[in-house]
């Protein structure tokens, strides 16, 4: 539709045989001048050369035209002689006899090819991501987003009453949470902040009475150098007036449901869900991958009775454990060097020692342990893990929460080495969605544990049970946060909002210690009747990435940021003048040969 062309080049099949075409597209592959196959968005024709003299300029025009040149090409479908067809190709029964052809636009010499199976540099890639971009699968991977984001605003807007708005980029900052980029305004001194989320807005919008909300947000995050972190997303942004978890909850379930593209397969509801506490118990993280089990064991009570040292030192701390995971067949599929990195990763990641427990063909034990334990605490150990011949056992003991995200990490390192020996352990095709809730609603600071952060972020509300707790010891406050994990991927995070401005007062001054002035037109609207309200955010880059099994999420945005954040197609971020930076009062400190050199 709208276009000058008869067909794609994805589209022509045998019942097209005998009409005249006209198709334009890029020359994939052009071979001694015989036939060509041209490609659009939608897929690939062959096309004959003639071979005539009355056509003699379209076999050279055609024959000498380099590949990725875009051409027009009219002529007659045809179908191709019996045993040339190709079932791999939709268009594979036919092909097109050109009769005329035009080129539109010459290729110079590619820096690769453009085809799947290439192995390009990512920073290539990204140098030439328009020519990227004419790649099948990064075609596929934006054309799937679209199909999605168009299915949810039905779902949201047309099924549901949702409000499509658009909120501001340039804002003020936020107390806590992510690094925020600075914006510089012409009044000397002031700045904006490109807002992480549209958290504040959405708030805003519930005091205001709209009732429901929803938008595909542009967010921005100054994170720095971080592996597959962009500073610029996009999350699917939603807030409701008048909601508990359990409607936030069927509510991202429908919409997915709902928008789940049919080619892979459908999601079922409503999705399982477990604590914050039993999820790290378990798993050792907030967002576990339920897709295999080797799932973290409590042996405290197996090994309580006996007389080794670590055992009863970790026993009596406050919070002492002893835990372990069990991994299936390791010793067929694991080599030594691999337990060896394993528990060096436990050591240099989470300063935690391990200990190894083999279990041999005649059902004994191997372990610097088995000499202080008598047969019944073996046998009580074996049946605890569950263990089988040829199973490893990486044991751990200390503090329980380093313990279990020590093993954690240790349960998803050893799948991946198990894989890549050849145990198929977690289904590529299996999409395993679960809730995390009751997370805690404060958390001591990593640089300084006395002092307390937000868990979520300071406008979470506590979890109706606890609200007391949060004047006299909000450490021990659940809050009501949920997390959507998938696969072991955080991709979508919200809460119940504190919609009492003087309960909110409270948070960022008595417990966070923040300066609530900067919230101060927030506070101000919780003031004037603001409904309860709770929300959402799905991260919608992460979530298409894992539908489409993308290494990396800039696989699935248009035209990503590097891993340090920068532009290599149009060299951003990049200098600007004196000149340009006078008017927002702003002067660089470094002096022009070191500015050279910078661009050197």
């Amino acid at each position: 539709s709208f276009v000058i062309r008869t067909n794609t080049c994805g589209e022509l099949r045998s019942a097209h045989v005998g009409q005249k075409v006209t198709l334009y597209g890029w020359i994939q592959y052009q071979r001694q001048g015989l036939f060509l196959v041209l490609r659009d968005f939608q897929g690939l024709t062959q096309i004959i050369i003639p071979q005539d003299e009355a056509h003699s300029h379209v076999k050279k025009l055609l024959s000498n035209a380099p590949v990725e040149s875009v051409v027009r090409v009219t002529g007659i479908v045809s179908p191709r002689p019996p045993g040339q067809e190709n079932p791999k190709m939709p268009t594979g029964d036919i092909e097109v006899k050109a009769e005329t052809a035009e080129i539109l636009n010459s290729c110079k010499k590619l820096p690769f090819e453009i085809k799947d199976f290439i192995k390009k540099s990512e920073a290539l890639r990204m140098q030439y991501r328009y020519l990227d971009l004419r790649s099948f699968q990064l075609q596929y991977n934006l054309r799937l987003r679209s199909r999605m984001v168009m299915r949810m605003r039905e779902y949201l807007c047309n099924l549901h009453g949702f409000v499509d708005v658009e909120t501001p980029t340039l804002f003020k900052r936020t107390p806590g949470g992510a690094k925020e980029f600075l914006v510089p305004s012409r009044e000397a001194g002031k700045f904006y902040s490109l807002p992480q989320s549209p958290q504040q807005f959405k708030q805003l919008l519930m005091v205001g009475g709209l009732d429901r909300y929803f938008q595909v947000a542009r967010c921005y995050r100054d994170e720095g150098s971080r592996p597959d972190r962009q500073p610029e997303f996009t999350q699917i942004d939603i807030e409701l007036s008048f909601v508990d978890q359990a409607g936030i909850q069927r509510l991202i379930e429908g919409l997915l449901q709902y928008s789940w593209p049919e080619e892979r397969g459908s999601i079922t509801a409503p999705f399982p869900s477990m604590t914050y506490e039993e999820a790290l118990a378990e798993y050792g993280t907030d967002k576990p991958d339920t897709r295999f089990g080797m799932k973290i064991v409590d042996v405290s009570d197996a090994l309580r009775g006996s007389d080794i040292q670590f055992v009863r030192n970790a026993l009596s701390y406050p919070r002492g454990t002893i835990r372990a995971i069990c991994i299936p067949q390791g010793v067929r599929y694991l080599k030594n060097k691999d337990l060896e990195s394993l528990k060096e990763s436990a050591k240099s990641q989470f300063n935690q020692e391990i200990m190894e427990i083999i279990r041999r063909p005649d059902g004994s034990m191997k372990s610097l342990l088995t000499k202080f334990l008598g047969e019944k605490q073996q046998w009580e150990l074996i049946q605890a893990l569950k263990m089988q011949v040829d199973d490893v056992v990486l044991l751990a003991a200390g503090e329980h929460k380093q313990v279990c995200s020590a093993l954690g990490s240790l349960r998803l390192l050893g799948a991946n080495l198990l894989e890549a020996a050849g145990l198929a352990l977690r289904d590529p095709e299996a999409f395993h969605f679960l809730w995390v809730v009751d997370f805690p609603l404060f958390l001591p600071k990593a640089e300084n544990p006395t002092e307390l952060e937000s868990a979520h972020h300071p406008f979470t509300a506590p979890h109706p049970s606890d609200a007391n707790l949060l004047y006299s010891d909000p450490t021990k406050v659940r809050s009501q946060h949920y997390d959507l994990v998938l696969n072991g991927n955080e991709v979508g995070g919200g809460s119940i909002r504190i919609h009492s401005a003087e309960q909110q007062r409270f948070v960022l001054e008595k417990v966070l210690k923040e300066d609530s002035e900067v919230l101060s037109h927030l506070l101000e609207a919780l003031e004037f009747g603001a409904p309860p309200h709770g929300g959402i955010a799905l991260g919608l880059d992460r979530l298409i990435s894992l539908i489409v099994d993308a290494p990396s999420i800039r696989d699935v945005i248009a035209f990503p940021k590097s891993f340090r954040g920068r532009d290599l197609m149009a060299n951003a971020p990049d200098y600007v003048t004196p000149e340009e930076l006078e008017p927002y009062h702003i002067q660089v400190s470094w002096p022009l040969e070191q500015k050279e050199a910078k661009k050197n």
